[in-house]
């Protein structure tokens, strides 16, 4: 019978040597970054391809919500900018006839001209009249006055049709706004996972009906996890930020499994300890909160308890 209790005390002082009684500075339990990824339009699903605990990349299309509607819509803008393009009138060809008087006009100008300067010549050599220097003038007064009407004529043409080419471009904006409006409710259509890591929940399936702001899962990172950890006002004056401490999670048979973290968040103010959670002095009221990072290999998981050595 003695025997038997001295083997069970040496089992016992054992089982405390194999790290239960490590001497710890505090404790807390492991979170992460979770991200819920919302529907951003509304529809029927009809495609997600996702389980829990699949990890994902970031911008990686994982499904999308029906757009038939929205595709519609958009052929019928499409249609109906092509209509008003239609109507849009060419200004080169309509004031062309203009510009061919003008040209015209302008030959015949050059050739009075050049008679006017012969019939001067001639006058200073007594070989022709002053009448004739008068109807040449007369001539060239006239074909300058229809050259400035023509100018004019081709001047109000073309405003008639710039303004009319303007306002049936005014009223092609509106359709391209809208089809702009489409493009971006279609890319919203698209179930795109902004963050890389790991899915959590699953909130639909393929075939249900969504609405806009509805969650379709969660995602987090776990490839780093967070340990939330709190320590009283003694052991803050022995702390901060980027300091490399000892994480301690429980493993088999009794034991701990030691990780190296970094101290990357310390609360500037105090709050009450928390009911779950032991501090190096149970009986303190008043604690502050820290975030310690802890690369994860896979053995770490979100809610699991962790206890921090801080020296």
């Amino acid at each position: 019978m003695k025997t038997y209790a001295y083997l069970l005390l040496i089992t016992s002082l054992l089982s405390a040597c194999n790290g239960k009684e490590i001497e710890y500075d505090a404790s807390g339990t492991f979170e992460a970054v979770e991200t819920i990824v919302s529907s951003e339009a509304s529809g029927r699903i009809m495609q997600l391809n996702l389980e829990e605990g699949q990890e994902l990349d970031a911008g990686q299309m994982v499904g999308y919500i029906d757009t038939m509607q929205f595709f519609l819509k958009k052929k019928q803008l499409e249609a109906q900018i092509k209509a008003t393009g239609s109507k849009l009138p060419d200004i080169a060809a309509q004031t062309n006839v203009y510009k061919q008087q003008v040209a015209v006009s302008n030959v015949r100008l050059d050739n009075l001209l050049h008679e006017k300067n012969r019939i001067q010549n001639l006058l200073k050599a007594d070989a022709a009249t002053p009448k004739q220097l008068d109807d040449i003038n007369a001539q060239i007064e006239e074909l300058q006055k229809q050259l400035e009407v023509i100018s004019k004529q081709d001047a109000a043409q073309t405003s008639v049709l710039r303004t009319q080419t303007s306002g049936l471009r005014a009223d092609v904006q509106p359709l391209v706004v809208q089809i702009e409006q489409i493009n971006d409710q279609l890319a919203k259509s698209k179930i795109i996972n902004e963050v890389k890591g790991t899915v959590l929940s699953k909130y639909a399936e393929t075939n249900e009906i969504t609405a806009a702001g509805k969650p379709i899962y969660k995602v987090a990172d776990l490839s780093t996890i967070i340990l939330r950890a709190y320590i009283t006002g003694d052991q803050l004056s022995g702390v901060k930020v980027n300091q490399q401490v000892n994480v301690l999670v429980d493993s088999t048979e009794g034991s701990y499994k030691q990780l190296p973290g970094t101290i990357e968040w310390i609360s500037n103010k105090a709050e009450f300890t928390p009911k779950t959670i032991q501090t190096k002095d149970e009986r303190a009221n008043l604690v502050y909160a820290v975030k310690i990072r802890v690369k994860n290999n896979g053995f770490l998981k979100i809610g699991m308890y962790g206890e921090v050595i801080l020296h």
